[in-house]
């Protein structure tokens, strides 16, 4: 039996990716978005006024008391991540919270046990994994397109590497996990002004990610599966979307991946003279009832899809807590491999944050604090390497 049931969702923050969010559940057709929340009048004004939202609200915990909510949506900034999830959690509400789900492991395992204690959801918002292009590279990989995968290859959109992984890394691993299963080891090297990284490099990140170190990064994985893979995460000279892509190498072919479509190789390696080896886009996967002429971005419609679908079948999101704190193991990893060049198997034991670990090591103290918007937070970190 199809249910028909709609989910109360409440929005908890009204910026860029809380707009995003706010739409794809607007203008899905089991979930009604029955309050919004914000410190800023204007935020509020704007996007309530969009959606015909009218219950509006400065305090969360009053929204959650007065609307009462089925999903809590955060889309705040990854510092505010683990107070607003741990106290929405004390209403027992199931949770969407922008990715990356925390600053810290530790932070992360709370979050998951309370959820757990509480018998409800927590869904990391990583769109790219539920999205029609992603979901058609899954599909292909099923169906034996490519044989069996034996390499991955993602890459970034050409930010500082360290900030750049806690940004959009966090996606590109949680594609990687999505096809070829989770990561068992990490090795990396972490470059910073053509050099190895030192503890005097470990700072804190642009819009409140956490700690991280190293302008250059390049790691290796090993997945599940007689798998391996590796990420790119290197500063360039300008930022490219373009350039945050995927590609997927089987015994019978390959696949390809950036947000825009999924393209597929019919043989191993191309040959560019063949005309035989020519890339094939694949159709994406969406739900059937995708209006494209609605505000909702295709990937993040689809996430509040199979939010619903999951909280219909008393199952994880495909983009659960879990799975985002195993991103989160794989984040802390590259940092630690980098920093310590040695390999780091997973799971973890110490659950603290490793560059302040080893930053402790040293000697050192919590690095100086710097400006959040990311092109001032550029400027300031190339002052301190004299560049």
């Amino acid at each position: 039996m199809i249910s028909e049931r709609v989910y109360r969702v409440a929005i908890l923050g009204c910026r860029g990716r809380g707009t995003a969010a706010a739409r794809a559940y607007y203008q899905h057709p089991r979930s009604k978005v029955v309050g919004l929340c914000d410190l800023l009048p204007e935020r509020l004004g704007q996007l309530g006024d969009e959606l015909g939202v009218l219950p509006r609200y400065d305090d969360y915990v009053k929204m959650i008391e007065q609307e009462a909510p089925d999903i809590v949506a955060i889309p705040t900034g990854t510092e505010f991540h683990y107070p607003l999830v741990m106290g929405a959690l004390e209403h027992g509400v199931n949770i969407d919270v922008e990715k990356p789900l925390c600053q810290t492991l530790d932070e992360a395992d709370r979050v998951i046990d309370k959820a757990q204690g509480k018998g409800v959801c927590i869904a990391v918002h990583h769109q790219g994994r539920t999205g029609g292009a992603m979901r058609a590279m899954k599909a292909a990989i099923e169906d034996g397109h490519i044989g069996e995968p034996r390499f991955l290859l993602g890459s970034g959109k050409g930010y500082y590497a360290g900030y750049g992984l806690m940004n959009i890394g966090t996606h590109m691993v949680n594609n990687m996990i999505g096809l070829a299963g989770h990561v068992r080891s990490v090795a990396a090297m972490a470059l910073t002004a053509g050099r190895c990284v030192t503890p005097e490099d470990v700072i804190p990140a642009a819009n409140g990610m956490g700690w991280i170190v190293g302008e250059h990064l390049t790691a290796t994985l090993t997945f599940d599966g007689n798998v391996t893979g590796a990420l790119l995460q290197h500063r360039m000279p300008k930022v490219d979307s373009t350039a945050y892509c995927l590609e997927v190498y089987g015994t019978e072919g390959r696949l390809f991946w950036r947000s825009s479509g999924a393209w597929y190789l019919p043989v191993p390696h191309e040959v560019p003279a063949d005309d035989e080896a020519a890339w094939q886009r694949l159709d994406d996967i969406v739900p059937e009832h995708y209006d494209t002429s609605g505000a909702a971005a295709e990937a993040d419609y689809s996430f509040a899809e199979e939010y619903v679908n999951a909280l219909d079948e008393g199952r994880d999101h495909l983009s659960s807590g879990a799975e985002g704190r195993h991103v989160m193991e794989v984040l802390m990893a590259i940092f630690e491999a980098g920093a310590y060049r040695r390999q780091v198997d997973l799971p973890q034991a110490d659950r603290r944050h490793p560059l302040m670990v080893w930053r402790e090591a040293a000697g050192l103290g919590v690095p100086a604090e710097m400006p959040r918007p990311y092109h001032e937070w550029l400027e300031a970190e190339d002052r301190r390497l004299g560049v």
